[in-house]
């Protein structure tokens, strides 16, 4: 496994529709020791070394202080997804969060149309998010999102290009907290880049449910 390291994907609205600021600067003395804590196991985590890792802009409007990073999956010289994760803390506490920690993440990955019109590739992508967290023994709370299924098809000058889909998930949730009111961010982390390899198709890094499904016939995430 590989440190938390990597270069930037593409910009992606990954924190709701609120607008990004400067990153949260965790260390500042401002910052409570909890939210420190729980940024510290962020940067700390060990993850694959096909998902690259890296801090960025996080929204300022969404909690008290936030921190966000975003990744993308690289295999073979290939970009198999993408998405952005974002840490919220409001020491007062949340009444939609029930609790003082918030996760909000998107992932997204390139389709082969056909793949994406499988009626069940919502409930498919939405059970890669839960199977990524109860894999790794983790607890939490208040789970929401949406799932989202996006086609383009080409004309004119671009008429040659295939018809490509995309899908996307946001999704947040309230991470358990610990010793200390900190939750285990890094294992979070882990279980969210176990997600992001599974949109992106690659193989588990070690034994799973048997009874996840996989979506083979990628395609690269073409710019945006």
């Amino acid at each position: 496994m590989a440190a938390a390291h990597g270069r930037m994907s593409d910009s992606a609205d990954g924190a709701g529709d609120a607008k990004d600021g400067g990153e949260a600067d965790a260390h500042a003395g401002s910052a409570p020791p909890a939210f420190r804590a729980a940024v510290e196991a962020l940067c700390g985590a060990r993850l694959r070394p096909q998902v690259e890792v890296e801090p960025t802009p996080a929204p300022q409007r969404l909690a008290p202080f936030a921190y966000a990073l975003e990744a993308v999956v690289a295999d073979g010289g290939q970009d198999l997804a993408d998405g952005r994760l974002v840490l919220l803390h409001n020491p007062a506490g949340h009444d939609a969060w029930r609790g003082t920690f918030r996760l909000v993440t998107l992932v997204r990955a390139e389709l082969e149309p056909e793949m994406a019109a499988d009626p069940l590739l919502p409930e498919v992508c939405w059970s890669w998010l839960t199977g990524a967290l109860q894999s790794r023994g983790l607890t939490y709370g208040e789970p929401s999102g949406t799932v989202t299924r996006a086609g383009s098809h080409y004309f004119g000058g671009l008429s040659e290009r295939p018809p490509a889909s995309q899908i996307e998930i946001r999704a947040s949730w309230t991470p358990r907290e610990g010793l200390g009111g900190v939750p285990d961010t890094a294992a979070h982390l882990a279980s969210w880049c176990d997600l992001l390899a599974q949109v992106g198709g690659l193989p588990p890094a070690g034994p799973g449910d048997a009874s996840v499904v996989t979506l083979p016939q990628r395609r690269d995430p073409q710019s945006r």
